[in-house]
């Protein structure tokens, strides 16, 4: 097979099913440098051109039966080769090393010591932050390979043939909380590959365009599902560039689960920007209807995009658009969470990527411009189009809104294994020296460890400590106790009454409304306090647990991110805390407010 062709140099990404194989192919291209993908099965003549390889991290286990099928020959490219998490164990394996799985789980920050500083890690510490997302760990490093870094739980935690160019590392260079993964990256291209950086993203915004008109033709019309948020907009702004605004129909959807006012302020933002061809339809009573007494937040999911598509189809038919493309904004987290690449596991189904929407992409007829990027680099590309600082520096709102924020429960407050949940969250406390008290709670909410998906209890912490002391136990709490993926801090009352209880509770009007005046309150408050700048989004979540039939919880989850692939939950000001719960405490059958203490892993950043 004949070598592919490339106007730029690039880096070859096996993508082995990992959360963050996309995220390395952005941390690349931060770096001038153009990043493909491709599947684990692929011939390597496909980028045999490439000046490096890099096997990404994945959900399976290189030791089970249903390890990803790869192509062997990968190991005969003359370039560098990178294995980070899932590669490598694989590249462990390949060499006839061995693989087993750990004595203790590490997701989320470790410590790495580092052995050697001549090329992967040069100008770094001996000991440097690395986030770990594992449980399978290499336990016999492979002939011909060196161990140069370890952590306390994974004494092979970084290797290096000592005669070909291959490194693996056990942790996750590629994602923000690894504190100079951008530094480790970027000696494995300039240093290692030595490939020049001559790509950069404001071609990206040519290309997008380009794609467009390829796709949409001389002759289709494109049926924007309209949001309002940076993505969807960005997408109305390409779509009207490459096809002209009488092509271009956006359609905003009121599905009943919007913030407070939310429909009138995205309209009137959108047309103050200059945007035509606006359109709004009310379906509110449909859609609360569709998720009557639905409690399975992935149920929910999946009729709310389903529904999405009913109302939309009948918009379409009353302008008579015969050739038309469905658009969305769809971004690669939403796609990524879905399950959306060959070997990734389901961590949710987004509204915009339910099976329906899936069948039409296979028929060509969904046209997403933003499918590949991050919400970075979305707001990069509308900040070049000369779009609104007001419009792109909104929070993120998910499509199905508030729906995934009101927890929904038939009432039951069951616990396998309650008692014994409980022993383990109190000595993973008493070894932490905190004088604080933790037990379980009978809700359960989404999470992400190890690239799969989890729906789990959470633990709730009771007492006072810092944040860092909190960030710290958070870590080592959903590390070591498998039961839970999230860790909450009690922030009023001082404790938890021993008849506090799930209660049975739907997605209704009332219990929306009560969420939208909390949502409220609390964005007024960030505003007020000029926090806004320093949170990347603010889920506010009602969940039926309380001390009476109609009591309710609120969990306060605010995050700090760059691309929402991974997050840390946000140290809040104290001031701010105190000055939203006494607000939210005057808030009829609210009987406690949480604080998510936890970070994206183990934890997904919306609950449901």
């Amino acid at each position: 097979m004949a070598k592919s062709k490339t106007t730029h140099h690039y880096i070859a990404i096996l993508d082995f099913g990992s959360q963050f194989a996309h995220l390395i192919a952005r941390r690349i291209r931060q770096h001038g440098v153009l990043a493909k993908i491709y599947t684990p099965n692929a011939d390597p003549a496909e980028y045999a051109d490439c000046s490096g390889v890099i096997l990404s991290g994945g959900p399976k286990s290189t030791i089970a039966e249903d390890a990803v099928p790869y192509d062997h020959r990968v190991f005969d490219a003359t370039v560098p080769i990178l294995g980070l998490c899932y590669g490598h164990q694989l590249i462990a394996l390949h060499f006839a090393g061995k693989v087993a799985k750990g004595n203790t789980k590490e997701y989320g920050q470790a410590d790495v010591d580092i052995q050697d500083h001549t090329d992967l890690f040069s100008g770094l510490g001996k000991k440097e932050r690395v986030w770990m997302s594992h449980w399978d760990v290499v336990t016999q490093a492979p002939a011909g390979f060196e161990v140069i870094g370890s952590t306390a739980d994974c004494p092979i935690a970084i290797m290096r043939h000592t005669e070909k160019r291959i490194w693996s590392t056990q942790f996750h260079m590629e994602v923000h909380h690894t504190t100079h993964g951008l530094k480790m990256l970027e000696n494995f291209l300039f240093k290692i590959c030595q490939v020049p950086a001559d790509w950069d993203i404001s071609q990206v915004e040519q290309e997008i365009i380009q794609q467009i008109q390829d796709q949409a033709g001389a002759q289709k019309h494109v049926f924007l599902l309209l949001s309002g948020g940076v993505d969807s907009t960005v997408a109305f702004v390409l779509l009207e560039k490459a096809l002209g605004k009488e092509r271009v129909y956006g359609l905003h959807i009121d599905n009943g689960f919007m913030r407070l006012g939310e429909s009138t302020k995205v309209m009137a933002a959108l047309k103050k920007a200059g945007f035509g061809n606006l359109h709004v339809v009310d379906a509110s009573s449909r859609f609360l209807e569709a998720v009557k007494g639905v409690v399975d937040p992935e149920k929910k999911r999946q009729i709310i995009g389903e529904v999405f598509i009913e109302v939309a189809n009948q918009a379409m038919s009353k302008i008579n658009l015969n050739a038309f493309l469905l658009g969305q904004g769809t971004i690669y987290p939403d796609t990524i969470e879905s399950g959306g690449t060959k070997h990734a596991d389901k961590i949710k189904t987004h509204h915009n990527q339910i099976d329906l929407i899936k069948q039409m992409t296979k028929e060509g007829k969904v046209i997403e411009p933003l499918r590949s990027l991050y919400k970075d680099e979305v707001r990069a590309i509308g900040r070049q189009c000369k779009i609104a600082n007001s419009l792109l520096d909104r929070h993120p709102f998910p499509g199905p809104g508030l729906s995934i924020r009101t927890l929904c429960s038939d009432g039951d407050n069951r616990i396998a294994e309650n008692v014994e949940i409980n022993l383990k969250i109190a000595e993973t406390i008493k070894r932490t020296g905190l004088n604080v008290t933790g037990q379980v709670l009978p809700m359960k909410s989404v999470g992400v460890q190890g690239d799969e998906r989890s729906y789990k209890h959470p633990a709730v912490i009771t007492g006072n400590a810092t944040w860092k002391q909190l960030n710290e136990l958070s870590v080592r709490l959903t590390n070591e106790v498998f039961q839970i993926n999230r860790v909450l801090w009690l922030v009023s009352p001082k404790a938890i009454a021993t008849t506090a209880k799930m209660y049975s509770a739907y997605l209704t009007k009332e219990r929306l409304d009560l969420l939208r005046v909390a949502d409220d309150m609390v964005t007024k408050q960030i505003q007020e306090d000029k926090l806004v700048d320093q949170i990347w989004q603010f889920p506010v979540v009602l969940v039926p647990f309380g001390n009476q039939a109609q009591g309710e919880s609120i969990v306060l989850r605010p995050i700090q991110s760059q691309e929402a692939m991974t997050v840390n939950f946000y140290q809040m000001p104290k001031p701010t805390l105190t000055a939203i719960k006494k607000q939210l405490t005057k808030i009829p059958y609210i009987d406690y407010i949480f604080f998510d203490i936890t970070n994206k892993p183990p934890a997904t950043i919306e609950w449901g």
